[in-house]
């Protein structure tokens, strides 16, 4: 349950927040424009590459580095494959993954590798044998760390992860606001010198400055009337989020937003592409979650049982779009089927800019949510 009590309350919110997710949200502008100084001063602007490389591999752990691969993938397109390194296990601490490289890697191949810890043996040992096999690496990750040291010991490029103070003594969350930014960012400028996608500087600028904009517009000092992130908060709680993208760029975001709504708040969200996820969710949506009301919720009791648990579709879109579109087709499936439905769709921009909107206005939701939610 949600206690709209605390979400009004700058200051109740900031006493709940002992993770900083608010700050990190808060600050995701300065995170992209650190993270960016700190790729210039490792020397990315001055790479020099013969070409643009086979496939792009991606490493890392747990959904940080889940979502920098999908981000990426999606804004390269189909100019170079971008694959993520999946790692095996018997549990996701950092002494127990391991990574390999698929038996066709080699030197026509660009190797990333992004974490928010450093300490994982098996990105030292995956480093290793990209050296091994003349592939190039670059690592963004936390200064002075066991890969920071094999990453210049196998003459990789490493990139200082842009960390905040209040991070060092505890590892943030994976789908913390900030991580994102500080491990996307230098590899937007990376990809940008190789070929593969356009974030020049002053885009990387303009990103920041829309990320500042938002918190500005999301920032636990207003109110939740015209706060979009705490509307969308608000309007998801006791809800099943059904998240239906439209747009290359919305498809990251909506996944990013319902594994931020996991691993942070605890809540279960389905998320698919629109036209596709009409067919997908159309049983959802007339089954036992679809929002309809409940005739026996007349009886219930309001104080001791909580409200039943039914579905509510939230629309991504990641820039107004012309031409053909299936936003109608979805407002019609879920109003048909008595399912509320919250929309977002940014200010016209930068594929860049219209990303970062919609992933900083669904980040600051999924903090609210984890703040207010209560058993």
């Amino acid at each position: 349950m949600l206690d709209e009590s605390l979400l009004d309350s700058p200051e109740g919110l900031a006493e709940a927040d002992h993770r900083g997710l608010l700050r990190g949200a808060a600050e995701a502008g300065a995170r992209v424009r650190t993270a960016a100084r700190y790729a210039a001063e490792a020397g990315v602007h001055d790479l020099k590459p013969d070409g643009r490389p086979r496939a792009v591999l991606i490493a890392g752990p747990g959904a940080a580095a889940t979502q920098t691969a999908d981000l990426l993938g999606a804004l390269a397109g189909a100019g170079s494959p971008v694959t993520r390194l999946a790692p095996t296990g018997v549990a996701p601490g950092a002494g127990a993954l391991r990574w390999e490289l698929p038996g066709w890697a080699g030197s026509v191949d660009l190797l990333l590798i992004a974490t928010p810890d450093g300490t994982e043996p098996g990105l030292s040992l995956l480093t290793e044998q990209a050296y091994r096999r003349g592939c190039t690496v670059v690592a963004v990750a936390p200064a002075r760390t066991p890969l920071a040291e094999t990453v210049d010991g196998s003459h990789g490029l490493f990139v200082p992860m842009a960390t905040a103070s209040y991070e060092r003594d505890e590892p943030p969350a994976a789908s913390a606001p900030g991580v994102l930014w500080a491990l996307l960012t230098p590899l937007l400028a990376l990809l940008d010198r190789a070929g593969l996608l356009t974030a020049p500087p002053d885009a990387l600028e303009k990103v920041a400055d829309r990320l500042d904009r938002i918190a500005e517009r999301c920032g636990p000092a207003l109110a939740t009337y015209s706060n979009p992130a705490k509307t969308l908060a608000a309007e998801l709680a006791d809800a099943l989020p059904v998240v239906w993208t439209e747009g290359t760029s919305a498809g990251p975001a909506g996944r990013r937003f319902a594994a931020a709504l996991a691993e942070l708040s605890g809540t279960p969200a389905v998320v698919a592409e629109l036209p596709e996820a009409l067919g997908a969710h159309s049983a959802l949506l007339a089954g036992p979650l679809a929002g309809r009301a409940d005739p026996d919720d007349f009886f219930r009791d309001r104080v001791e049982e909580p409200p039943a648990l039914h579905a509510r579709v939230v629309l991504l879109r990641d820039r107004p779009i012309g031409g053909l579109t299936a936003a109608p087709a979805a407002r019609e499936l879920a109003l048909g089927h008595d399912t509320p439905i919250s929309e977002l769709e940014p200010e016209e921009g930068g594929e860049l800019e219209t990303l970062a909107e919609l992933i900083a206005v669904t980040d600051f939701a999924a903090v609210y949510l984890a703040l207010t939610s209560r058993a």
